[in-house]
């Protein structure tokens, strides 16, 4: 498994929004460029996965000890030849080079192009148009035929050799890798796309307009000797929640909205305190059937809001691990995820620490 894949994450997206970068939004859940990176991973089909992107430092995950990032040019074409250029040392093979602004690719596609590499030194996926096309010359418009035009997607793949002569002598900015075999007449084994493969270009493309909104709110009693979880991890404090499960109010809340936001019923519908067989079940574990729900139905979290609600323990301590906690349990990114922490001014049972309650809003959107 000689194969390397190199994401293209350096463009300036300049037809998206001006004041956010195209690969770093929001789209199902991830980072537009954490798509590309999750499946290649998934795939175990690369010795090395090669990340371009513009500002290096950004990219605090560690996704992969395989995952190499590289500071990318203000062209794509520079930033491909920098990839190429740094893995030669690697003595690659085959190299499947894509833009991460297309992160619904499938790891079947993977599969095609790797495979039919195996034949060929250039495999591109192609879809037909379905629009009309017209072309102009010197201000005058012609009609292509629509049944011999091709719209190429990427990921494409290449033999290394082949691939790294062509681009190292080309001067011209090229919009693909394909372009170069087509330039200089060289065989392309074309291969059948993807129509949900679509690339992203605006940001109404990330959009939709099925978007629900939930809420959720618990509150449990602080018990001497039981330990206190929130969030999903374990908090040093002097009590813990009482409850038929381990009492994690932030967990429980966020449950009760996500179901509120599918228009489902509520938490103990799915997990009855009478019921013997939810005896001190751990939260997460609660959590991961709502989330499962979801994807099944296609639905991706958009943002979700906390407030927890108690005098002590105080959240500016713990609200990057809890974060960091939710982000894992439900597979979303930190960044649409917040917490605040919210006192009652001594009043009740929550003001005299007998009590901690959280209220949660949840945005989820269904992608068609």
């Amino acid at each position: 498994m000689n194969n390397f894949f190199v994401i293209l994450a350096a463009g300036n997206g300049s037809r998206f929004r001006k004041n956010q970068k195209k690969q770093y939004a929001i789209y199902k859940n991830f980072k537009l460029f954490e798509h590309s990176i999750f499946k290649t991973i998934k795939s175990k089909l690369f010795k090395k996965i090669v990340l371009v992107v513009d500002e290096p430092q950004k990219i605090k995950e560690s996704y992969s000890k395989n995952l190499i990032i590289l500071k990318g040019g203000n062209k794509r074409s520079i930033s491909s030849n920098i990839a190429l250029k740094y893995i030669k040392k690697f003595k690659p093979k085959n190299i499947l080079i894509h833009d991460a602004a297309r992160p619904d690719f499938s790891l079947n596609l993977l599969r095609k192009i790797v495979k039919e590499l195996k034949k060929n030194e250039a495999v591109i996926p192609t879809i037909k148009p379905t629009d009309s096309i017209k072309y102009d010359i010197k201000n005058n418009l012609y009609n292509l035929d629509r049944n011999r035009t091709y719209l190429t997607q990427t990921p494409q793949g290449f033999n290394y050799k082949a691939l790294y002569k062509l681009a190292l002598k080309e001067k011209n900015n090229i919009t693909d890798e394909a372009s170069l075999f087509i330039n200089n007449e060289k065989k392309i084994k074309f291969i059948n796309g993807e129509n949900k493969n679509k690339k992203i270009t605006f940001a109404e493309d990330l959009t939709s307009t099925k978007n629900y909104i939930g809420l959720g709110f618990d509150i449990h009693r602080l018990i001497k000797d039981k330990k206190l979880y929130l969030g999903g991890i374990r908090i040093p404090f002097h009590s813990g929640l009482k409850g038929h499960s381990d009492g994690d109010v932030i967990l429980h809340a966020i449950i009760d909205a996500l179901l509120g936001a599918l228009r489902q019923k509520d938490i103990g519908t799915y997990f009855p305190s009478d019921k013997n067989k939810f005896k001190n079940i751990r939260s997460p574990k609660m959590l991961k059937p709502i989330k499962n729900k979801l994807i099944k139905q296609n639905f991706y979290i958009n943002n979700i809001d906390i407030n927890l609600i108690c005098e002590k323990p105080k959240v500016s301590q713990y609200r990057d691990k809890i974060i960091k906690s939710i982000s894992s349990l439900l597979e979303i990114d930190e960044d649409i995820i917040n917490i605040k922490g919210k006192t009652v001014e001594k009043l009740g049972l929550i003001g005299k620490e007998k009590a901690i309650a959280c209220e949660v809003i949840a945005s989820i959107i269904k992608y068609d």
